[in-house]
């Protein structure tokens, strides 16, 4: 089976690993991640990072910190993992959707405005998959109407916007360090801001809302959002080679654009745009609707051929557990429908060898011919 992803755990993981081990630093008080956090900030231009247990919560704690509550709305896609608006969700806020461009798959700036309300606190920006998002645009828009900007770049570590790093725009930003990211610790997740108040907010809220004066007296309910000592080394060694990991993952991008661009009954996703070249988090496909099968079926061809695959996001006006809260009542994103419906992706993993990407073409190939 070729694996949809597998990370390269290769360089001084272990060595960082067993250094945890043998001095006994395993819990979230040890060096490494103190260590993490300044790397990882100053890597995207950043002044402050908050190490946490993983991506989603990191986006909890940065909509707390920003103080969005009830009755505030947070502007996002309809096209992005849960994580996003279930955190405006948890926090007693509404999500308002966009729909997506139908080239890059990001969510299509020139919605945004006309979903401004009085109740609109904030624009929730998801990097998807490996371009990004308007953000000059977005900026403006927040500018003009008072905004807050949260940016989620769990997808994009590495990746530029005319030259200024993932994850610098806006208020706060997030990433997730999940397996399948550039860079992984397992489960773990980043805050970064520019905020000394925003920053020592999510601190806070990720040890339970501790206070240095007394340990144990809460004047407010925080969370376990803590990183372990542990987690932070892998992450560290993985950090030191996400210049590496960046040029393999475009690498492994350009040889399937090579192999697939003449294959009829697919989109590929663009090399670059004006704003960036493609940092191919995941190398994603959309079937024509030329293809008389979607993405499920088009995946269970491939599984069988020992070719592993995942399906694309699934939109949230569609998600179960928002209508059952009478969330999105009667709205229709006809592209994120149809790119969820229609769009999958194929091997993409860092240790993906070059053999095995010649083998996936074939099998995409042979199902669509």
């Amino acid at each position: 089976m070729i694996p949809v992803n597998e990370p390269l755990l290769n360089g001084n993981e272990k060595k960082y690993l067993n250094e945890c081990i043998d001095t006994g630093w395993i819990s979230s008080e040890g060096p490494f991640i103190k260590a993490f956090e300044e790397k990882m900030a100053a890597r995207v231009g950043r002044k402050y990072g908050i190490a946490v247990s993983n991506g989603s919560v990191a986006l909890d704690a940065a909509i707390l910190a920003l103080g969005i509550g009830k009755g505030d709305e947070v502007i996002m896609p309809a096209f992005t993992i849960i994580s996003c608006a279930a955190a405006i969700v948890r926090a007693g806020a509404v999500p308002v959707l966009v729909d997506s461009d139908p080239e890059d798959w990001n969510m299509d700036v020139t919605q945004i405005e006309a979903k401004i309300t009085p109740n609109t606190k904030a624009i929730m920006v998801v990097h998807i998959y490996g371009l990004p998002v308007n953000m000059k645009a977005v900026m403006e828009i927040a500018d003009k109407h008072g905004l807050r900007v949260i940016e989620d770049a769990a997808e994009q570590h590495g990746q530029t916007y005319n030259g200024k790093p993932i994850g610098s725009f806006g208020d706060i930003s997030t990433f997730s360090f999940y397996p399948n990211k550039h860079i992984t610790t397992g489960e773990g997740g980043m805050i970064v801001t520019d905020s000394e108040e925003l920053a020592e907010k999510c601190r806070s809220l990720r040890n339970l809302c501790f206070i240095p004066e007394k340990r144990f007296l809460h004047h407010e309910l925080g969370h376990n959002f803590r990183m372990t000592n542990m987690q932070a080394a892998l992450g560290l060694a993985q950090l030191e080679r996400l210049d590496e990991f960046v040029s393999i993952k475009r690498t492994m991008g350009k040889k399937y654009t090579g192999i697939l661009k003449n294959q009829p009954g697919i989109q590929l996703p663009p090399e670059s745009n004006e704003d960036a070249e493609n940092i191919y988090w995941v190398f994603g496909v959309v079937l024509d609707d030329s293809i008389p099968f979607d993405a499920e079926t088009a995946m269970k061809k491939l599984g069988s051929m020992k070719i592993g695959t995942r399906p694309f996001f699934w939109p949230m006006h569609e998600q179960p557990v928002f209508q059952k809260m009478g969330l999105f009542a009667g709205e229709s994103y006809p592209i994120a429908e149809r790119i969820a419906r229609r769009g999958f992706y194929l091997p993409s993993g860092l240790a993906l060898k070059t053999g095995d990407i010649d083998i996936v073409c074939k099998a995409v190939a042979e199902i669509l011919n």
